[in-house]
């Protein structure tokens, strides 16, 4: 465990080394916000509610939904490149399990970008946009918990899109296809109770809405704290726990493609 948190250590650092990466980033969120805002103003101009919603619960729900939505890929972009250029087979054979290097490393990345990136726009957007703060303290430990499973599962879909770099010539094409499909059934966009109810029956079947719809809509309060929370929060560990799973499976078939042109 230790040359992991190493390895997470080390990826802090070398994000830390570009600020002008940092303040690009930090730019492009606060632009992003200040559209969202004015869009959910301009929504909200002749109503106060929309489907018992309102606008401070969807300001809320969208400026968190949004800032989430940076966390859930990453560690497939490095995987796909590893194979693509051939790198794959070096890292194979490093003392390191290579799926659990790039998760740890993934996670460095992003608890910097956490820390250096998140919080004070958060705070922001408490301040001059008036998101809400969570319910209580224990709303805020479930959405914290729940937040990190999210963020797993996604890492564990991006890491399957990447492990079909073995299969085929460049993986853009499904990553394109994942951000579409992430974005309407996760509650990227806007919460999944405003969409139809077959859409809304489709997607709880599916892994997505535990990446960012669970987690937000514990935090504001569309999921309430109880039953219906811990239902939600065990399904997320249910799909963290498969996807692992499949990604494990993929992975050993597709080393063993390596073995061969590499043999």
């Amino acid at each position: 465990m230790r040359k992991y948190l190493e390895l997470l250590k080390s990826q802090i650092k070398v994000e830390t080394a570009y600020l002008a990466w940092y303040w690009a980033d930090v730019v492009s969120t606060l632009l992003r916000l200040v559209i969202m805002y004015f869009f959910w103003v301009a929504v909200f101009q002749n109503r106060t509610e929309i489907s018992s919603i309102s606008f401070e619960s969807m300001i809320t729900y969208v400026v968190i939904a949004m800032m989430l939505e940076n966390y859930v890929s990453g560690a497939g972009n490095e995987m796909a490149r590893n194979i693509k250029n051939g790198d794959i087979a070096l890292e194979l054979l490093k003392p390191y399990d290579y799926l659990t290097k790039l998760i740890f490393m993934d996670l460095g990345s992003k608890a910097n970008s956490f820390v250096r990136t998140t919080i004070p726009i958060f705070l922001v957007a408490i301040i001059f946009i008036g998101i809400k703060a969570p319910l209580s303290f224990e709303v805020a430990i479930l959405f914290f918990a729940s937040m990190v499973v999210g963020i797993l599962i996604g890492t564990q879909i991006d890491l399957i899109i990447g492990v079909l770099a073995f299969w085929t010539v460049n993986v853009w094409g499904v990553r394109v296809l994942r951000e579409a499909i992430v974005k309407f059934f996760s509650g990227a966009l806007i919460p999944l109770t405003l969409f139809p109810g077959w859409f809304q029956e489709v997607s709880s079947f599916l892994p997505f809405q535990s990446m960012i719809f669970v987690p937000v809509a514990i935090y504001t309060g569309q999921i309430k704290m109880g039953p219906d929370a811990l239902i939600a929060f065990a399904t997320q560990l249910f799909w963290l726990a498969i996807l692992f799973v499949i990604v494990r499976v993929v992975w050993t078939q597709a080393v063993k493609k390596v073995t061969v042109f590499g043999g």
